[in-house]
Formats: structure tokens, sequence, C-alpha cells
């Protein structure tokens, strides 16, 4: 049978990927956007999703890929992954970040409540963490940030993020249906491999995120795997790659650009600081695309 996905965002540098990568598996997809995807993925239905009515009109909508399809009834939803946002700060004003991304976030999961819908994939971030966006050069409590930090940003971006989650797991305790959060780390395109260049010179550039990545497609298999990961209820998982996206080692990083801050478990040479062992215990998620061999394109 057929499963249905609605993915908000799905034309943006992170949404495509996921769109990408369920259509490839067989599922039928709907993107939800302001604008339709470059490469007609899915279907793209406009829509404004800081307005209550046009998402639950979208949302019990045909996921039908055409028109003319032979069967244009609206059928039931089997999941969606909602990553649109205003992505970070200094886009747009502050409290238009923190709106758009939190009523985006409340319609999305209100709609999804009530019209039956079991799963959804919330896009959170990495900058929950509170050291990303801060006003200036903040130690975090400890590294490796894993999922049990008590985590306080300063900024409107990550506080979005942080009322989203809370919005998340309330509406689970409503529903009892699966509602899983991504912090995500750094994504990367396959042509931002080219910049890694720059980047190893100065690992300064990298040093708010901790020297975090994830490539798109390896988000997108997340993404997929969480779909059919069933029965975890509400649950906050990084998203990130195994290791940092710099040539020197994790230790050399923290005693150069953050000495002093505890390290609460014993790090290899090049383990990242974005904890991902919570992801890969629950959902049997493997990195497939590692910086090093990816950057190989651009210096054969």
């Amino acid at each position: 049978m057929t499963k249905r996905v609605i993915v908000t965002g799905g034309s943006g540098l992170a949404g495509k990927w996921v769109v990408e990568d369920l259509v490839k598996h067989g599922y039928e997809v709907l993107n939800l956007d302001r604008v339709p995807m470059p490469q007609r993925t899915a279907r793209t239905l406009i829509a404004d999703i800081t307005d209550a009515g046009q998402v639950f009109n979208a949302i019990a909508s045909t996921t039908a890929p055409v028109e003319f399809a032979d069967d244009l009834e609206p059928k039931p939803i089997d999941a969606i992954v909602h990553f649109a946002a205003i992505p970070r700060i200094m886009l747009t004003t502050d409290n238009e970040v923190y709106r758009i991304n939190v009523m985006s976030t409340y319609n999305i999961l209100d709609a999804a409540s009530k019209l039956g819908v079991r799963k959804v994939i919330v896009a959170s971030s990495e900058t929950t963490y509170g050291v990303v966006f801060a006003h200036r050069h903040r130690d975090p409590a400890y590294f490796p940030l894993d999922e049990d930090y008590p985590v306080d940003p300063m900024d409107s971006y990550a506080t979005s993020k942080v009322v989203n989650e809370v919005t998340a797991k309330a509406f689970q305790a409503r529903t009892g249906s699966d509602i899983y959060c991504f912090r995500i780390g750094n994504v990367l395109d396959p042509d931002d491999y080219a910049k890694f260049s720059t980047w190893l010179k100065d690992p300064a550039l990298r040093k708010r995120i901790a020297w975090s990545y994830i490539d798109g497609r390896d988000l997108a298999n997340a993404c997929r795997l969480a779909i059919e990961t069933d029965g975890l209820g509400f649950e906050i998982m990084n998203v990130a790659a195994d290791d940092v996206s710099s040539d020197q080692p994790t230790q050399v990083l923290l005693d150069r650009y953050y000495p002093g801050v505890p390290v609460k478990k014993a790090l290899g040479e090049f383990e990242t600081l974005l904890s991902n062992e919570k992801l890969k215990r629950l959902l049997g998620w493997r990195q497939q695309h590692y910086w090093r061999d990816e950057v190989k394109r651009f210096n054969p």
C-alpha cells in the first residue's frame, strides 16, 4: 500500500532531499511551500502555513501528483515531515522569525492531531544549545552536546525551536501519536564540499556550530527511517555526522576554542561534538556521506 507523506519546506535546502528520497522509495509526496520545487520531484501545493485554515485544507487535500489523475479523492496522510521555517536569524526581523516558526509548527501539529495523522517529524536545530547564535562567544555547559542538555538559547530562532519542541511534546501527550523532533546540524549540499578548502584553513569559521555537519542525503535517510519506525512516542534526536568538519582532531579543536569546557566521555580522534548516538540507537541510522570522501570530487 502506498504511503502518503506531506513535506513542508520541500523546496528548500534540506527539504528537497527528503522529498527526493521518499519519492525514490515509493512514497506519494505532497510538498507544502511558498514556491514550487525547482526539480519538480513532487507536486507543490502553495500554502502559507502560518494560516491555520490553509494548513487544515492542505492536509485534507488530495496528494495526487497531477490534476488529471484518475483518482483525485483525498486519502489519509500517513506522516508529515515539517521542515518549513525561517532558517536562521538576520533574514527578517526577530519577531517575524519567532512568529513564523512557532505558529507554522503549531498549525501543523494542531491539524495533524485533529485530522488523525499519527506521525510527524519536526525540524528542530542544533542552535537550541545556545551557542550558535549567542550574542558573543559562549561556552556550552559540556561536550558532546546531547539531547539531555539543558537548552538555554538567547536568540529568536533557537528559542522558536525550543518552543516547537515543547509544543510537539504537548500534542504527543494529547494524541499518543509519534512526534519526533530532529535537532539538525549544519546541512550540506553536495556542492558545499567545495567550501572545505576555506573552512579547513580557518577552523574558527565553524566554531559556533561545533564543527557539525550533516549531508542532506543522510538527513533525508534519517527522516525516512523515522517515518518507518513506529511507537517511540515523543523523542528529540540530534542529526549530525559522525565526525567534525575539520582536519584537526576534536581534542585539538576543544583545547584551542573551548578550553575548560567539561567533556563527558572519551572522544574518538575526529568524533562529532553533536552526539548522534540516540539517532543511531532508536532509528538504526548510519552515515553514508563523509566530507573527506566528498571533497575529493573538487580536489581529485
